[in-house]
């Protein structure tokens, strides 16, 4: 049954409000702690009880950090790496070539500086040498390192890590693992086939984390100091959001506090890329995953694997400043390559249905760095688990992107066990592989039946999910600030979303390239400001511009607007339909 009776909305939405046990919820919580009922809707739809909401809004990284050694060849990954220490030993970092890996990387680089230790940084390259170990890249470090850790790969990298003769490995990973794990000294992953799942939704960064967690410990019991671990929370920030990782237990904890040391503008490498983005306020987890997570990502894609890591490890603030800008640029160039795939690939998925549990386009020459960005771009419109392959001669390689509750790595793992894949792993919310062109519909055609048994598909393509209405007065900076303080906000924990019905438009004016500012009214006399971007690119800038006196009902997110010194709340307008 549709919110409000909006079956299909200026944008073609269906709203969707809280179901009855989330309103008795809410209307719980409001009573028993007196916070505002806007803020008490979010609590109810996060499945947050009465006795939790003050260690909720108040995550504490001290209660929520798990035992690292919960985790299997935890302490001996550790004591491995500290043995490398103490022993001046030559040490690699084998580390994906994405914002998880680059931050894993980077978290290493620093530790091991901060001991003292210069490591060197390898990063395969996306399109040369693909994702994760491969046999020539480790036989070469294996001649000049004792010891290599791989980050953010290596979990199914049985050939490449038995390449690596003479050397140690230490496997560092969250990507979905297979009955045998490859043989090395530690493969430390929560997604190991006998591990119990309790900290499966962390980022590799966060395994990286808590293995240095672990190393403070033992360097405590040996009667040493190990670097300040809290410091690097940035960088684990920045990849728990970037990696869709969702945002519940210590990853919240986690993110809460990266964003905080990341406020105090400390490591020059964020630093450079949030002067280069133009980023003027303190970052939130949006800035993370859509402002500076895509430029760490743009070498990466189409330019220098490695200028990620290396920016996010750089100490000179003058080097960089370079690297910001160049990743900066490569990001430009990125999205215009993304552009012209992203048309291509939804028009062919309009042409076969955006209503299948699947949905899915390939393309000859598509770039491998932007297949994912494209993945992600149809998983938002639709709702649905995507997938997006370019071809090239007798292979496909390609990246998917899954919804919350459809586990994409696991269905992709078992295409390839049944051989329809040529390879393919990764985890609950996305996923890479490579496919025959011959087996290509094939084997998209049972991806789909796979999802399907998850409920893919189910949800409708163009539902708006709200958690209730909002009467204009009640959009106080109390009740956005208590929402700052239930979030972040991200993959597994939606962004909270109002409807706020009946609602007289004053007045609305286009500014910028095609948006929207205008002011709603209940009739009583209290007012909200609102902007819509990008209204004018579809009806609801020309509808709510020339709106005659009709009045609205309207949905979108709240938010502080800072300007000279003053907080005002705004709504980030996203749909409309006619009250």
């Amino acid at each position: 049954m549709s919110y409000l009776g909006v079956e299909a909305s200026l944008t073609g939405r269906r709203w969707v409000g809280p179901g009855v046990e989330q309103e008795r919820q809410a209307e719980a919580l409001a009573q028993q702690t007196a916070l505002p009922r806007g803020l008490c809707q979010v609590l109810a739809r996060l499945g947050v009880d009465v006795a939790e909401v003050p260690g909720y809004l108040e995550p504490k990284l001290r209660d929520l950090l798990p035992d690292p050694r919960s985790l299997r060849d935890m302490e001996v990954a550790a004591a491995r790496l500290l043995a490398a220490v103490s022993r001046r030993e030559r040490v690699a970092v084998f580390a994906d070539y994405d914002v998880d890996g680059g931050a894993s990387a980077a978290l290493l680089l620093d530790w091991l500086h901060q001991r003292g230790m210069a490591a060197t940084l390898y990063i395969p390259d996306r399109i040369d040498e693909g994702y994760g170990p491969n046999e020539p890249a480790m036989a070469k470090l294996a001649e000049t390192h004792d010891l290599i850790v791989c980050v953010d790969c290596g979990t199914l990298s049985h050939g490449p890590i038995a390449a690596a003769a003479g050397a140690d490995v230490v496997v560092l990973d969250h990507h979905l693992a297979g009955e045998t794990l490859p043989d090395c000294v530690a493969v430390v992953n929560p997604n190991r086939q006998d591990e119990d799942g309790a900290l499966a939704h962390l980022c590799a960064a966060g395994v990286v984390f808590l293995m240095l967690v672990e190393c403070g410990r033992q360097l405590r019991e040996a009667g040493e100091r190990g670097p300040d671990l809290i410091a690097m929370l940035d960088l684990v920030a920045l990849a728990t959001v970037a990696d869709v990782a969702p945002l519940k237990g210590v990853n919240r904890a986690l993110v809460r506090q990266g964003l905080a040391v990341m406020a105090r503008r400390a490591r020059p490498g964020l630093v450079a890329l949030a002067d280069v983005a133009r980023l003027d306020t303190a970052p939130s987890s949006y800035h993370l995953g859509y402002v500076l997570g895509p430029r760490v990502n743009a070498g990466g894609r189409i330019g220098q694997a490695d200028l990620g890591a290396r920016l996010l490890a750089c100490r000179d603030r003058h080097e960089a400043g370079a690297l910001a800008e160049r990743l900066d640029q490569l990001n430009t160039e990125r999205r215009e390559v993304e552009e012209a795939v992203r048309a291509a690939a939804l028009a062919q998925a309009e042409e076969r249905g955006l209503d299948a549990p699947l949905v899915w386009a390939a393309g000859e020459g598509w770039h491998p760095g932007v297949v994912g960005i494209v993945a992600s771009r149809l998983k938002e419109l639709t709702n649905r688990p995507a997938v997006v392959i370019g071809l090239d001669g007798a292979e496909g390689k390609g990246s998917g992107r899954s919804v919350s509750g459809v586990d994409l790595g696991a269905s992709v793992q078992r295409l390839a066990a049944e051989g329809l894949l040529l390879k393919g792993g990764g985890h609950k919310m996305a996923a890479g592989l490579t496919v025959a062109r011959e087996a290509l519909e094939s084997a998209m055609a049972r991806l789909s039946e796979l999802l399907a048994k998850q409920g893919a598909g189910q949800g409708g393509a163009a539902d708006l999910k709200l958690d209730g209405v909002l009467m204009p007065g009640a959009a106080t900076l109390d009740l956005c600030e208590g929402m700052e303080r239930a979030g972040p906000f991200g993959a597994g924990a939606p962004a909270p979303r109002f409807a706020l019905p009946d609602v007289q438009i004053g007045f609305a004016k286009q500014v910028g390239a095609g948006h929207l500012k205008l002011s709603l009214g209940d009739g009583l006399g209290a007012k909200l400001e609102a902007i819509c971007f990008g209204a004018f690119d579809g009806a609801l800038g020309p509808e709510l511009s020339g709106h005659q006196g009709r009045r609205f009902h309207v949905a979108g997110r709240l938010e502080i607007n800072e300007w000279n010194g003053r907080r005002t709340v705004q709504l980030r307008l996203e749909d409309a339909a006619p009250a």
